[in-house]
């Protein structure tokens, strides 16, 4: 009978710790809580102990997915999700590996987020920690694993646990340590300290959370040192969303003259940063350190420990936490990158010229063959040098922006584009100075770039005092200059549209700029579309610029009458784009005139999107320049009709710059977005299309900023079906 009493507190104390799990959790002990597979998929199975489920290729092919799909779930305060999984694979056959994917999917929104992947399989149980950002809209966790080749194929989930606050946070009292991980060195090693464990030569403290002897915290001692220099690293899971604030912690050490406690970042490429030290003797009692901390793209934070001898003592560490307000001791806020940022659509910004004359000015032009419309959407303003606005041939028209901090590192973005040179050098050319004027350093110039296309410059630096950005343009004389037409009184004509970002990145290697500012693009976007891990992952289906691939397009047929992907200019002249819209030298997607008869078409199909309640928009890029240009249509197709509901059409020759397309429609259905060319008169009549891109909710501009004077327009920009 007391036999019986037992199990049954044991069993009431096992439903009541399944009751109390958050919701979006689960240990998979006796079921899945809430989290069930997607019928049209394997199913997930649950072991006969519990424990984990799991799908494996005992049941199941090569290339079959098993789909988990959440309640509905809500997260109005930050918070972090933590995977327990595994993924083990046959020996030899890790050429096509396992893969296990993590997608987020809001309820307004038609397509999955994809937040996390992994394939690389392991021995034991990992943990991934993904920071989900709050947001009062509801969403579903869906997870996804993708079975690969070999007969002993296996994907598992141990547990799933989604709390508030921030994943970089810990207090190191549960056992996964909030997925941080001890850099393993043969001799000296951050452990677990407190608890009834009591296996260090040195006297060690309470923990700071319980203020007893029963909690944790984390510690390395000295006393297992035995080489010079030896260094212990306790690192972070790496963020996975943009933050920015306080990070604090609280640490003790008995601190002689042997050993450095510091704190780092390392991004994704490995580059370190050192962003606080110990610069005063320990005491024996708990210390709280609190640190600015920024994290606009992927980056890990460091806890190391330096020893020089033996004698160093121990340093112990404790309630690491995350505030997104600066820190109490910060005289100054930090700088914010928008102060240097512009589009110049309102006006000049924070950027001014020289006193003695102008030499950049303020623009918008209807684009023709010498003047492009600007980056922005085709139609906009840009700031351009021009000899017609000033009357010293020769002149250096130089743009500043706004001052600077010293010792952060920056990232310079913007893009530009020249007509009518034949030598280049220096006739566009970025400067950073220090404030007293004293020290100016040339950082980037135009060498080479195709006409007439907006390019993508990226820049890197860092200065130890407050710095300057200095952007210059060159003026000849117009009878230097072969290009000069007297009739639009045009000379050495840099056009440059300049919306500058400035990241922080880290300087000095030759690709880092590339590296750092492409993390700092994306960081940018990732509080819609988290998409930046240590491993570049494919676009997700709400967000396309065919840098990599088709994304999820597809085309019914393949020939050379469909959509190609291509660079640079197409090959017939007076049609088609010169370059990608992205960066210039990118790709695009077009359908060559040349290869196609009159009236031929040419479909590109989205993804599958998922029928919502509420409004979509759809904007992308079209380019639509030539003499017998045809016909541009955007249909959208419900699933189980054969009739296609047009959205947007263009027809006949639209611009010789690329321009933004604006659609919002409404769809409850599962359905698809269809790109249709249809090619014109004659073999001038390419078309092409770039960075397309879905969004939840009605577009926030709905002039159709599309339409032109030129060619026919059928704009439907609000449907409801």
């Amino acid at each position: 009978m007391l036999l019986r009493g037992v199990l049954l507190a044991v069993q009431a104390l096992q439903l009541a710790g399944a009751l109390d799990q958050p919701a979006g959790s689960c240990a998979f002990e006796e079921n899945t809580c809430g989290f069930d597979s997607v019928f049209a998929f394997l199913p997930w199975i649950l072991n006969e102990e519990g424990h984990y489920i799991y799908v494996d290729t005992s049941f199941a092919k090569q290339g079959e997915k098993a789909v988990l799909l959440s309640s509905d779930l809500q997260a109005e305060e930050w918070s972090c999700l933590r995977l327990v999984y595994q993924i083990t694979t046959s020996s030899g056959s890790s050429s096509d590996p396992s893969q296990l994917n993590l997608y987020v999917r809001f309820e307004d929104e038609s397509f999955d987020r994809l937040l996390w992947s992994a394939k690389e399989p392991s021995d034991s149980w990992l943990i991934a920690s993904l920071d989900l950002q709050n947001s009062s809209k509801k969403f579903k966790i869906l997870i996804e694993g993708v079975l690969g080749q070999g007969n002993t194929a296996s994907i598992a989930l141990f547990e799933i646990k989604m709390t508030t606050g921030y994943c970089i946070e810990c207090d190191f009292e549960e056992n996964h340590l909030c997925g941080f991980v001890n850099r393993w060195n043969p001799n000296v090693n951050w452990f677990v300290g407190g608890g009834t464990t009591r296996n260090s030569h040195s006297i060690l403290p309470q923990d700071h959370t319980f203020r007893n002897e029963l909690g944790h915290y984390m510690y390395v001692d000295s006393v297992y040192v035995k080489h010079f220099q030896e260094v212990a690293q306790l690192i972070s899971p790496m963020t996975t969303a943009p933050m920015s604030g306080c990070l604090s912690f609280y640490y003790q050490l008995q601190q002689g003259n042997d050993n450095v406690f510091s704190l780092y970042t390392r991004d994704a490429a490995g580059f370190y940063e050192e962003i606080w030290k110990t610069n005063s003797p320990g005491n024996p009692s708990w210390n709280l350190a609190e640190v600015e901390f920024s994290a606009p793209y992927p980056m890990e934070v460091i806890f190391e420990v330096a020893f020089n001898g033996p004698k160093g003592g121990y340093v112990a560490l404790d309630d690491i936490s995350f505030s997104p307000v600066h820190c109490q001791n910060q005289t100054e806020l930090p700088f914010s990158a928008l102060e240097a940022s512009c589009n110049f659509e309102e006006d000049l910004c924070n950027f001014y010229q020289d006193k003695d004359g102008p030499g950049w000015t303020r623009v918008k032009v209807k684009p023709n063959m010498y003047r492009p419309g600007d980056h922005t959407s085709g139609l906009g303003y840009y700031v351009l040098a021009n000899t017609k606005f000033t009357s010293q041939p020769g002149y250096i028209g130089r743009l500043y922006g706004p001052s600077l901090p010293g010792n952060l590192q920056y990232c310079l973005r913007f893009y530009y584009a020249i007509y009518g040179f034949l030598k280049m050098s220096d006739t566009l050319a970025v400067y950073i100075f220090e404030e007293n004027h004293v020290v100016q350093e040339k950082v980037w110039s135009v060498l080479e770039s195709p006409r007439g296309v907006w390019m993508q410059a990226e820049i890197s630096f860092k200065k130890p005092m407050p710095t300057k950005v200095q952007i210059s343009g060159c003026f000849l004389p117009l009878w230097q200059d072969p290009w000069w037409s007297p009739e639009l009184g045009v000379s050495r004509l840099p056009f440059v549209e300049l919306p500058l970002h400035t990241h922080g990145i880290r300087p000095g290697d030759t690709h880092t700029c590339r590296v750092g500012c492409q993390q700092a693009m994306e960081s940018a976007s990732v509080m819609q579309h988290l998409l930046f891990l240590a491993e570049k992952l494919r676009p997700t289906p709400g967000e396309c610029n065919f840098e990599q691939d088709e994304c999820a397009f597809t085309q019914e047929k393949r020939n050379r009458s469909s959509w190609h992907r291509r660079r640079g200019e197409t090959p017939t002249s007076y049609t088609g784009p010169k370059g990608d819209h992205t960066t210039g030298v990118g790709y695009y997607m077009y359908i060559e005139a040349s290869h196609m008869v009159y009236g031929q078409k040419a479909h590109l199909l989205s993804g599958p999107l998922r029928g919502v309640t509420g409004k979509h928009c759809l904007t992308f890029f079209y380019h639509m320049y030539g003499a017998g240009t045809g016909l541009l249509s955007v249909y959208l197709k419900k699933e189980g009709d054969s009739e296609e509901f047009l959205l947007w059409r263009r027809r006949g020759e639209q611009s010789i710059s690329w321009l933004r397309a604006l659609i919002e429609y409404s769809c409850e259905r599962q359905h698809l977005i269809i790109f249709e060319a249809i090619r014109g008169v004659s073999i001038r009549s390419d078309i092409a299309i770039d960075d397309v891109k879905f969004q939840a909710g009605p577009c926030t501009e709905m002039e159709d900023i599309t339409q032109q004077s030129s060619g026919y327009s059928e704009d439907l920009n609000e449907i409801e079906y």
